[in-house]
């Protein structure tokens, strides 16, 4: 038991001083807040204004990490209400914001807080819940100290199995890290298990190592080597090798001159130590004494736990120098101030003497000290079960959400690995459409390109045509006419000097013979009306053609009218060359699908616009409910195209008849017509 007493003052001492940091470490708030910032000592009533500014801040780190070092300032004014408040707004903010290293803080601040206020189950479960946070962060001497605070917590609830492993593994965390004051305290708590535990050498060695480590690290200040020496004086004496702990017991008060002034609390626990180990080796000489001022130390401190313990020990040397009266007063003293401690190990201490020095009432003491002992191993039990429980069901809590995380990535990611399958495929329909539709694009280019060419062919036959023709009236205009009509000139000329019936018959010859010139002329003209009708009905030879095609090819009959009004040296060749795919179109649908027996198809001129009907006398459809297949499609888009009218009427059973009005567009030059690339649809 006094081994708990020596490593409560050491935490309490330590745990201080890296509240105290944590404090100097996380005060900093943004500049616009400056003014209302307090230190941990200053006005209350200034926190509480920088909480409420806090606790209406937009939810950024900055405002996490305030909130947190707030709630430590509030802690040490004792203000738990206002801590719990701002450690619960932060956990809930880095929650919403996944900061994993904010809610960490805030869950092991919690953790501590219900540690020294006694509330060991939710102080494992708020522990347990930032050592998994921190683990995720890999930071480690965030989680180094989060084992400390776990082991220290198992450590008081007799779980010193479980408090070995968590400190062990802070050790390992912290060692790697320049936390020199956590790796001391580490290494300080697992010697006091082993010492607990009777594994003597194991705590030899880890307070020799905390004892080095305050030499070559220059840990000092707080009394860590007069602690650590304290605690191999103490293992020693557990060992029954008295003047060895009384050596080291002595070295420990010299260690630190100003120890009894700066550290009263440890020199009243280390002369209270020397003294028993005197006790136990029997020597008595100035043992009293070093009780005596320990107890008046203590008393001083209100520390009701030491006390008791300098009660008891003056009651063994009381009982030693055969003083039982004093040894019995002494005894009863230590059970009355252990009752109004509530300390349970404390009150078994005082029994178990009362029961030794006072034979009377031993029975009465033994049977209180059993009923008491079997009520703290029974609390110990439920105790570690409890702790295991918690920490079982955190371990779960953390691998379900662990599974859902899993869970939802993996939903995420077949979401993710779906978009893009759908937008490849997306992509590779789009691409095939595309494909498609430049193939089709291809395709009508050198249909078009054909037609183009067939309207060159047949310029160029009548181009040669038209030359031949040419040069067959220069040569009659020349060898003929002009030949008679110069002759008939010298014959009339001649009659100017003649007179007489003679010459009165000539002239009349000679006028026939004009007449003659005159039919000649006018025949040549005729000849030239022609050639200008041939060239200027080519695209109609074309259609012509066409249309002689289907009549030859097919059953149903052809009727073709054509307006002579329409002027087709005005029309344009991109138009020229929809209409006639347009009527090679409507032919194959008839074709196809409508077993027709008449076909009537026509050009005219109305209103400035070419009017195209296909009428046929076949099978016929519902236009209205009907889809459009490719071939309607067509004909729709080539009009489109040509910013033409298009209206088709059908019935089952009375044929169909299409009709559209295309605007006439001005044609190109003849330099364009020389090139097939402009004309293309």
């Amino acid at each position: 038991m006094k081994n708990g007493i020596i490593i409560l003052v050491f935490i309490f001492i330590n745990c201080h001083r890296e509240k105290s940091k944590e404090i100097n470490n996380t005060s900093k708030i943004k500049a616009t807040r400056d003014s209302t910032i307090a230190n941990a000592n200053g006005p209350i009533s200034l926190l509480k204004t920088q909480a409420q500014i806090l606790l209406n801040s937009p939810n950024t780190f900055e405002t996490r990490k305030s909130l947190i070092s707030t709630a430590n300032k509030f802690y040490e004014l004792n203000e738990t209400k206002d801590f719990l408040d701002l450690t619960n707004r932060a956990a809930i903010l880095a929650k919403k914001s996944k900061d994993t290293l904010n809610l960490g803080k805030s869950y092991r601040y919690k953790a501590e807080y219900y540690r020294r206020t006694y509330v060991p189950d939710s102080a494992l479960y708020f522990y347990t819940r930032a050592e998994k946070l921190f683990e995720q962060i890999k930071d480690q001497e965030a989680l180094g100290k989060i084992l400390l605070g776990k082991g220290i917590l198992q450590y008081y609830e007799s779980d010193y199995l479980g408090s070995e492993l968590s400190l062990t593994r802070a050790l390992s965390d912290l060692t790697e890290t320049e936390n020199n004051q956590s790796i001391y305290e580490a290494l300080t708590m697992i010697g006091v298990i082993a010492n607990d535990l009777k594994e003597y050498d194991k705590a030899i060695t880890y307070h020799t190592k905390a004892y080095n480590l305050t030499k070559t690290k220059g840990l000092k200040g707080n009394g860590q080597a007069v602690t650590s020496l304290n605690n191999i004086g103490n293992v020693y004496q557990n060992l029954g090798e008295y003047n060895k702990a009384i050596d080291f017991y002595n070295q420990a008060l010299t260690e630190d001159k100003f120890l009894k002034k700066q550290f009263p609390d440890i020199y009243a626990m280390i002369i209270d130590n020397l003294g028993y180990s005197k006790l136990k080796s029997n020597i008595y000489k100035g043992v009293r004494e070093q009780f005596e001022t320990s107890y008046k130390i203590r008393d001083s401190l209100n520390f009701t736990s030491g006390k008791i313990y300098n009660k008891i020990h003056l009651s063994e040397l009381s009982w030693k120098t055969k003083d039982s009266i004093e040894s019995k007063g002494f005894a009863m003293d230590a059970v009355k101030l252990s009752k109004n401690s509530n300390s349970p190990l404390d009150l078994l201490a005082s029994l178990k003497q009362a029961t030794k020095v006072d034979k009377k009432n031993a029975s009465y003491y033994s049977e209180i000290y059993i009923r008491i002992n079997d009520s703290l191993q029974q609390a110990e039990r439920l105790s570690k079960d409890k702790f295991a429980r918690i920490q079982f069901e955190t371990n779960e809590i953390s691998e379900a959400n662990s599974q859902l995380q899993t869970q939802n990535r993996n939903l995420f990611l077949f979401f993710i690995g779906t978009v893009m399958i759908g937008l490849l495929l997306f992509v590779i329909r789009t691409q095939r459409a595309k494909n498609r539709e430049l193939l089709m694009k291809q395709a009508q280019q050198k249909a078009n390109e054909d037609i183009y060419n067939l309207m060159l062919a047949q310029q160029n036959n009548i181009e040669e045509g038209r030359i031949k023709e040419k040069k067959r009236i220069a040569q009659e205009l020349h060898d003929g006419v002009l030949g008679r009509l110069f002759g008939a000139r010298m014959n009339l000329d001649s009659l100017n000097r003649a007179e007489g019936d003679e010459a009165r018959e000539k002239s009349v010859n000679y006028l026939n013979e004009l007449k003659n010139i005159e039919q000649d002329i006018r025949e040549i003209s005729h000849d030239l009306n022609r050639e200008k009708t041939v060239l200027i009905n080519n695209f109609v030879a074309i259609l012509t053609n066409l249309f002689e095609e289907q009549s030859a090819n097919f059953e149903p009959e052809v009727d073709v009218e054509f307006d002579q009004e329409i002027k087709w040296d005005t029309v344009g060749n991109n138009l020229k060359i929809n209409i006639y795919r347009i009527f090679q179109e409507a032919l194959q649908n008839i074709n196809k699908y409508a077993k027709a027996s008449h076909i009537k198809v026509s050009l005219e001129l109305e209103d400035n616009q070419i009017r195209l009907d296909v009428v046929d006398d076949g099978l016929g459809f519902d236009a209205d409910k009907k889809s459009r297949g490719i071939g309607l499609q067509n004909m729709v888009s080539r009009t489109s195209e040509c910013n033409g009218v298009f209206d088709i009427k059908s019935q089952k059973g009375k044929g169909t008849a299409i009709t559209i009005l295309f605007p006439i567009l001005p044609t190109v030059s003849q330099e364009t017509l020389s090139s097939p690339t402009p004309i293309l649809a």
